[in-house]
């Protein structure tokens, strides 16, 4: 029988209600690995009250307490580490290394948010008038809500739950219908931490359900990841129902590459960058621009492409894995056709690719076009598969402004020998990430995830001190104490304006 997937709710595993079912499949074979439930209204329902009460209890344990409880928890999580990564890389079909990468990042967040106690510091300033002081104390928002995409179901997640929950607050998590066994274990490593079990809620679902914790009243703020129509649409809908809403969206991430750039360390950093994950990653570089001569570089990397080999999650010479879906493949395919229709040069398609042994399987082989413009369907629009575009320009400037033209600002790299052109890049480019001879520049979560422009919809960004503002809310009291000796007469209050 095909195992069924619980939810956690009021504290809880438990088996759903739900008539609809949501099948997971493993991307390499077919196979479905377990169903899961689209969660029921009375299931949410009970999910974020139970939350709500759990924040009740919550906001009141010392900061130094939630603390610990994350210090236990990524404990457990390096621990569990690879029996982790072997369910993400079956449900996603991601290479056992690269899953493994996927749940360390989100340790990293998980360590920054045992320091939350520095994080909450408020500030102090005494005798602001004669006999006033006035501080701030940063206190949690309430119940909030998470929702998370396929493409990294641990380290997203853990973007998430741990810092809000550390900060004071409830969470109900929601996490893609397809790779929900990853999320799941999770929940149950936070459990065994010693976490209140009504603390963290897990439901499963589509859109219905994600509109339901759009629009519910005890939900203060919402949290997501994925795509850009999905991303507007939760931005807006929550925002209209005056909630707090991050929602980070889609890219078309550029790495310029200038004429004194290292052309092996172009050539590394590129099929990484491009191919790494299956393309299947926010942060991906899939647009190279080459200034002036460093276009040579194009000969050494379409080789260097065509060494790629994908391959089922623990084949170690596997390069990447298969697509997450049938429908993901067939979306890339068709903007592969679309390109040669529209004039690209393809010179390396990998449209037809085969893995031996797993005809089934949602393969795309590494694919590289060259004389791409800005007015083509593979230049405008996120591939989110292993495609690389390669586009000529004469100079510094003219890379910027098509940096600068594109509607997303996700991240961007430049790879060069001059100080002088990495400054100048990196304080002109409209991007919110930017790496000088790194290709992904993610950031460690002692800093933010700082999207711009079409990739970002929203105030404060993820990890860091941002999320913490973004789960937070700063109370400022000003106070006023009378000497016990003080001369009886009038009320002198001062008024502060």
């Amino acid at each position: 029988m095909t195992l069924r997937l619980p939810q956690l709710i009021a504290g809880a595993f438990a088996q759903s209600d739900s008539e609809h079912w949501m099948a997971v499949t493993d991307p390499a074979t077919q196979q479905v690995l377990c169903e899961a439930p689209a969660a029921t209204p009375d299931e949410i329902e009970r999910a974020v009250t139970s939350a709500r009460a759990a924040f009740e209890r919550w906001r009141e344990v010392p900061v130094s307490e939630r603390a610990r409880l994350m210090m236990r928890y990524q404990a457990l999580l390096k621990a569990h580490q690879e029996e982790i990564a072997v369910g993400l890389s079956r449900e996603t079909g991601k290479t056992f290394e690269d899953a493994k990468g996927d749940v360390w990042r989100g340790i990293e967040v998980v360590e920054q948010a045992a320091n939350v106690p520095a994080l909450m510091m408020g500030e102090t300033l005494g005798n602001v008038a004669r006999g006033i002081d006035t501080h701030s104390w940063t206190q949690p928002l309430g119940v909030c809500a998470g929702i998370t995409p396929f493409n990294f179901p641990a380290m997203i997640p853990l973007w998430m739950f741990p810092l809000a929950i550390a900060c004071g607050n409830a969470f109900v998590l929601k996490p893609s219908e397809q790779d929900p066994m990853t999320p799941n274990r999770l929940a149950e490593l936070f459990l065994e931490a010693g976490a209140p079990p009504d603390l963290l809620q897990v439901i499963h679902g589509g859109r219905e359900q994600v509109d339901a914790l759009l629009t519910h009243p005890q939900i203060a703020a919402v949290s997501f990841v994925g795509s850009v129509a999905v991303g507007q649409h939760v931005y807006r809908t929550a925002t209209d129902h005056l909630k707090r809403a991050q929602c980070f969206a889609g890219a078309k991430n550029h790495m310029v590459v200038m004429p004194d750039a290292d052309p092996k360390q172009v050539v590394n950093a590129l099929v990484g960058a491009a191919c790494g994950a299956a393309g299947q990653r926010c942060m991906a570089i899939s647009v190279a621009v080459f200034v002036g001569s460093a276009r040579e570089c194009i000969e050494p990397l379409t080789a260097a492409f065509a060494d790629l080999r994908p391959g089922a999650w623990d084949d170690p010479d596997a390069a990447y894995g298969p697509q997450i879906s049938p429908q993901a493949k067939a979306r890339i395919l068709d903007l592969i056709a679309r390109g040669k229709a529209e004039g690209a040069t393809c010179r390396l398609d990998g449209s037809d690719c085969q893995v031996a042994g797993l005809p089934d399987g949602n393969w795309v082989g590494p694919t590289l076009f060259t004389e791409v413009t800005p007015k083509m369907s593979i230049y405008r629009e996120e591939i989110f598969g292993p495609v690389l575009c390669c586009l000529c320009v004469d100079t510094l400037d003219e890379a910027i402004a098509l940096v600068n033209e594109s509607p997303y600002g996700n991240g961007t790299s430049i790879f060069t020998a001059s100080g002088a052109a990495a400054r100048r890049y990196q304080q002109q480019v409209e991007v919110g990430q930017v790496g000088v001879n790194v290709p992904i520049p993610v950031p460690l979560p002692f800093f933010s995830f700082t999207g711009w422009k079409g990739s970002f919809y929203g105030d404060q960004h993820a990890y860091g001190k941002q999320a913490v503002r973004f789960y937070t809310e700063t109370k400022t009291v000003t106070s006023r104490w009378f000497e016990e000796e003080a001369v009886a007469g009038p009320n002198l209050s001062i008024q502060l304006q």
